[in-house]
């Protein structure tokens, strides 16, 4: 599968690969802007009220009966952050002609009621239903709110919130909560028209049409998109050092019987020529995975948390240490995962542990191939990397990283900020021992 790129609009670009592998072909619109903190949750929101109704299907049951038409072709908003740029738009999924009677082509169909659900929204007097947007509000407000009831997630997010408290990194895909309130039908509105004229945008296509036959259906889509000077000042802000000398520690507690410790590093000056295979090993040794450090030595071997892992973001530069802790083991805990980096740093790497990140990674990286929705976000981080490696061609990079390869990012690695999240209890033990020496 070789990916071509075409631009068929002024600042729209068509990302096309050609594949049978699929029954299913794969079809999304990415509209692509800086991450604002006063404007990501109005923008977050725009594509779940865009879905509510067009100009022809006013509403979700002419919408459904339509896609029913097309033979249960799903088309569905999506918003994402990637380091900076916040994404937001639609991705399809539709049936490829050759299982379908006669041999129908849905293509054009679909992209066409893709390009109305963007262009063509219901609307009154020129604005979004208030209706809609109030609906789609309350919607998104739940699952704002809702992200502290699943703590592990919550306490990455938050150790992220923190460390990057000077950064709009830190707004999240979604805002947040109070921004998120404040929204309004006609602001939406205006902020909707903006992002029409001004954001890049980014088809992807996966499937068994021909270029030209998709280039020929998404413009005719989106003929009447209006377009502005488009804004091409968009990107991530790497920061390479911790924001202050010595690691920040930020410490809550919630009604939890279970403490959560995530470690925030940056990943140092290794981003300013981010060698992604590298990277990726790295982490794979470090706390990705069974094989990794951290799963063998904290969690296994030493038993001191329900679980230890890492995660990257490369986009940004963000490296993050999860682990569930009894409460009283957050220090052990928190030394020996210092520890464990220190001794990446040393080079105390066996040939077993290198051979089996390297495996993992390359393994990762093919199974891509095998998803289309893998795909579209592969390719997607690609071009917004300035990358135009595949995923074989990374995983045969990854095969080939050395020990001395990871050493480099682990000596190039600096902690941030620790967080962690305890339970109340402790508020109230300490209470009644301070009561107890009265």
């Amino acid at each position: 599968m070789e990916l071509t790129r075409t631009e068929i609009m002024p600042g729209v670009w068509l990302n096309h690969l050609r594949s049978d592998k699929f029954k299913t072909a794969c079809l999304s619109l990415t509209l692509l802007t800086q991450l604002k903190r006063e404007t990501a949750a109005m923008n977050a929101l725009i594509p779940y009220v865009l879905r509510r109704g067009t100009t022809r299907l006013p509403d979700m049951e002419a919408i459904s009966a339509r896609l029913d038409e097309l033979y249960g072709t799903a088309i569905e908003p999506v918003v994402r952050r990637i380091g900076e740029i916040q994404c937001l738009g639609f991705y399809a999924s539709l049936p490829e002609g050759d299982f379908l009677p006669g041999g129908q082509n849905v293509l054009t169909d679909a992209a066409a009621l893709m390009g109305q659900f963007l262009l063509s929204p219901a609307t009154r007097g020129g604005l979004l239903l208030p209706q809609y947007v109030d609906s789609e509000r309350e919607k998104m407000l739940e699952v704002i709110r809702s992200r502290i009831n699943e703590k592990r997630g919550y306490s990455v997010l938050r150790c992220m919130e923190e460390m990057c408290c000077c950064e709009d990194y830190a707004a999240g895909r979604f805002g947040s909560e109070a921004e998120c309130e404040a929204i309004r039908y006609q602001k939406l509105t205006k902020q909707y028209r903006n992002l029409l004229q001004t954001c890049p945008v980014e088809i992807f296509y996966c499937g068994r049409a021909g270029e030209k036959e998709v280039v020929s259906a998404m413009r005719d889509a989106l003929m009447t998109m209006p377009r502005a000077e488009i804004d091409y000042e968009i990107g991530t802000d790497v920061r390479m050092n911790a924001l202050e000398e010595q690691p920040r520690f930020v410490e809550e507690a919630l009604d939890v019987t279970q403490g959560k410790l995530v470690i925030g590093f940056r990943l140092g000056e290794c981003m300013e020529d981010p060698d992604l295979p590298s990277l990726y090993v790295f982490n794979c040794v470090f706390g990705s995975g069974t094989n990794s450090k951290l799963f063998m030595n904290v969690r296994e071997k030493l038993q001191l948390c329900y679980y230890a892992s890492s995660v990257m973001d490369t986009h940004k530069g963000l490296l993050l240490v999860a682990s569930g802790i009894e409460f009283d083991k957050r220090e052990a805990a928190q030394e020996e995962i210092f520890a464990q980096l220190e001794a990446i740093r040393r080079g105390e790497i066996s040939d077993e542990e290198l051979h089996a990140a390297r495996s993992g990674v390359a393994s990762d990286l093919r199974s891509v191939l095998d998803s289309q929705g893998d795909l579209e976000g592969f390719y997607l981080s690609q071009i917004l990397d300035g990358s135009d490696c595949s995923p074989l061609e990374l995983a045969e990079l990854a095969e080939n990283v050395t020990k001395e390869d990871v050493v480099r990012i682990a000596n190039s690695v600096e902690c941030d900020l620790i967080y962690f999240l305890r339970g109340e209890e402790a508020d109230a033990e300490d209470e009644e021992d301070t009561d107890g020496e009265a």
